[in-house]
C-alpha cells in the first residue's frame, strides 16, 4: 500500500484507510466455500464480494488523495502576492529561510554628507522576492513527487559555497530527470580536513518541506533500491542543458533506478528555462537554511554587530591558496613573494586558465587580483567610510596573518571577525568545522548594512543575490579592471583619486541588475527578472 512519507517525530493523521483496508481483508473467510456450507452460501458469497469492492474502492480513493493536488493558482494579477495554495507560487515566499535585521536609518546630524550617503541604502524600485511557477509546471510535479522508480544521488565538494550552487544545480537535475533527489552527500574537504555531513550544515528537515511540491527529496535510498548498483557518471561537460541531462541520463536513470552524479560544480547550464531558473532561487534563498546550532550563532553575532549602529561586512580573499591560484602577489615583500612563487612552482595545476599566459603586473591591471588590505582600506576611505566605520571581516587565514592586516587595521580599527566577536565556548562546537564557520560568517554579511567583496567567487555571487532578493542592500562590487590603474599611478592628488573612485562605483551599490535574456549569468547573482517581481508603487529604501 503506498503511503505517503510523514515527517519524523510527527504524528500521522488522515491515514484511517490502510488500517480499514486491513481489517477488512482479515475479516474475509478463508476458504469460501467451506464457510458458505455453514453460513447459507450465496448469501455469504455476496456479502465477501461487496467487502471486496469496499478494500477497491478505498484504495481507490486513497490513491487519488495522495495523488490530488490542488489546481495551479491563477496568472491574473502582478504575481507579487504569495498564494496561500498548497501547490502555490512559493507558499514559504513572504518568509524565506532568514528574517534579515532591517538596514539602520542613518541621519546626516553627526556625519558628513559623504559618511552618510556611504550608509545610505540603493534604491530597490519596488522589487521584492516572488517565484510564481507557471501553471504547466505545476501539472508536472504531480508526476514527479509521486514516481517512486528513480533515484538521483549527487556527491558534492569544495568549501560552503561551492557547495550551495551543486545542491541547489543538483535538485534542478532531479526535477530534469523526474527522480526522488536522496539528500546530497558531502564530501570530506581535502584542504579543511571538514567531515561535516547535510544535516551538520542545513537544516535537513526544512529543505525538504519547502522543496515536496517540486522535487521528492528522501534522506536515503528505499529498501526497493538500495541494492541496486548505481551508474555512476563522472563526466557530466560544462554548462549541459536540460536537453542534454535528459538525453544522456533518462535512459540510464530509468533502466538501472538509481544514478551516481559526481563533480557538479558549473556541470549545469546558467541558461535555463524560467521555471528552472524558479526553481534554483527557491532552493538558495528557501529552502537551504542553516541547521539550528549555525543560526542561532550567526544572528547572533549579527545582531552584536547591528545592536552598535551601522556596520560593514567584508569577504577578504588573502588565503594562500588564493594567491596561488590567481597568479597574483600579496605585496607583503620579496619573502613573502618568494613563497608564493614556490608553491605555485610546485603545484602548477592549481593555477587557474583564466590569465594562466599572463604576467602578474598584466594580471594586476585586468582586475584578476585580489585587493590587498591597503587596497581595501584605499577604496573605502574614497567612498566615503570614516575611520569610526565598524567593519566584519569574513574568510580564512590571511596569507601573512597580521601582517597582511596592519594596514586596514590602521585606517579602520574596529575591525572584527568570529574569532574576536564570539566567546570561546560558542566557537567550541565548530572546531575543525571550515563549512560550518563560513555559514556563520555567511549570516554575519547577509545582515550587515553594506557588504564590499575584494575578489569575486562563490561567495560574493551568491551574497550579491541574496541581498538583492532581501530587498536589495547595499552590495559594492569593486570595478577593479578600471580603478588598479588610478592605484598604481602615486602622481595623482587625493581630492582628485577620491572622486574618480566614486564615479567608478556610482552604479555599483547593489541597484536592482536585470539579468540578459538568454544570458549565461548566474539567477542567483541577478535574480531579476525570474525570481523577482516589482510592486505597483515603488519607494526608495532609505
Amino acid at each position: 500500500m503506498v503511503q505517503r512519507n510523514a515527517s519524523p517525530g510527527k504524528k500521522q493523521t488522515g491515514y484511517w484507510c490502510p488500517n480499514l483496508v486491513t481489517a477488512l481483508v482479515h475479516s474475509l473467510p478463508q476458504s469460501p466455500r467451506k464457510h458458505s456450507l455453514k453460513f447459507g452460501g450465496r448469501a455469504h458469497l455476496t456479502s465477501c464480494y461487496l467487502t471486496l469492492l469496499t478494500v477497491f474502492a478505498c484504495f481507490s480513493m486513497l490513491r487519488f488523495l495522495y495523488l490530488w493536488q490542488p489546481p495551479a493558482p491563477s496568472s491574473a494579477g502582478d504575481g507579487c502576492l504569495p498564494s496561500t495554495t498548497v501547490s502555490s507560487a512559493v507558499s514559504t515566499s513572504a518568509s524565506p529561510w532568514v528574517q534579515p535585521l532591517a538596514p539602520h536609518h542613518v541621519g546626516a546630524s553627526n556625519m558628513t554628507a559623504l559618511e552618510s550617503s556611504f550608509w545610505k541604502q540603493p534604491d530597490g524600485a519596488g522589487f521584492v522576492g516572488c517565484i510564481e511557477f507557471s501553471p504547466a509546471f505545476h501539472q508536472e510535479s504531480v508526476k514527479v513527487v509521486a514516481q517512486r522508480e528513480k533515484y538521483l544521488m549527487v556527491v558534492v565538494n569544495g568549501g560552503l559555497n561551492q557547495q550551495r550552487n551543486q545542491i541547489v544545480d543538483s535538485v534542478v537535475m532531479g526535477r530534469v530527470l523526474g527522480a526522488s533527489l536522496v539528500v546530497p552527500i558531502m564530501e570530506k574537504n581535502p584542504i579543511w580536513e571538514d567531515e561535516s555531513e547535510f544535516s551538520d550544515i542545513f537544516d535537513i528537515e526544512h529543505f525538504k518541506e519547502t522543496l515536496k511540491d517540486e522535487v521528492r527529496i528522501v534522506s536515503s535510498l528505499p529498501s526497493t533500491h538500495v541494492m541496486f548498483r548505481p551508474i555512476e557518471e563522472k563526466h557530466t561537460p560544462l554548462n549541459a542543458s536540460p536537453r542534454w541531462l535528459r538525453q544522456h541520463y533518462n535512459g540510464k536513470i530509468s533502466r538501472e533506478g538509481v544514478l551516481l552524479l559526481r563533480g557538479l560544480d558549473s556541470r549545469l547550464s546558467k541558461d535555463l528555462p524560467d521555471d528552472l531558473q524558479k526553481l534554483r532561487c527557491k532552493v538558495a534563498f528557501h529552502a537551504l537554511r542553516f541547521a539550528k546550532p549555525i543560526q542561532e550563532l550567526g544572528m547572533k553575532l549579527a545582531e552584536r554587530m547591528w545592536s552598535q549602529g551601522p556596520y560593514l561586512s567584508l569577504h577578504l580573499r588573502l588565503e594562500i591558496d588564493v594567491w596561488i591560484r590567481t597568479g597574483c602577489l600579496p605585496g607583503l615583500g620579496k619573502e613573502f613573494d618568494a613563497q608564493i612563487r614556490l608553491e605555485r612552482k610546485m603545484h602548477p595545476n592549481l593555477l587557474t586558465a583564466r590569465g594562466a599566459k599572463l604576467g602578474f603586473t598584466e594580471r594586476k591591471m585586468a582586475g584578476l587580483c585580489p585587493l590587498t588590505g591597503a587596497e581595501v582600506a584605499r577604496l573605502l576611505k574614497a567612498l566615503g567610510a570614516s575611520k569610526r566605520t565598524r567593519i566584519y571581516w569574513a574568510g580564512g587565514e590571511p596569507f601573512g596573518k597580521q601582517l597582511a592586516l596592519a594596514s586596514l587595521m590602521e585606517e579602520f580599527p574596529q575591525l572584527y571577525n568570529k574569532e574576536n566577536l564570539a566567546t570561546a565556548e560558542e566557537l567550541e562546537p565548530f572546531k575543525k568545522k571550515a563549512s560550518s564557520l563560513a555559514a556563520v560568517d555567511y549570516l554575519v554579511c547577509l545582515n550587515s548594512d553594506v557588504f564590499l567583496q575584494s575578489h569575486g567567487g562563490n561567495f560574493g555571487r551568491v551574497m550579491q543575490g541574496h541581498r538583492a532578493y532581501m530587498g536589495h542592500r547595499k552590495h559594492i562590487v569593486p570595478n577593479k579592471r578600471q580603478m588598479i590603474a588610478h592605484f598604481m599611478n602615486s602622481t595623482m592628488a587625493p581630492a582628485e583619486f577620491d572622486e574618480t573612485i566614486r564615479a567608478l562605483h556610482e552604479e555599483r551599490d547593489g541597484k536592482p541588475v536585470h539579468r540578459d535574456i538568454n544570458s549565461f549569468k548566474d539567477v542567483l547573482a541577478h535574480p531579476i527578472p525570474e525570481c523577482m517581481c516589482q510592486k505597483p508603487s515603488s519607494t526608495s529604501v532609505q
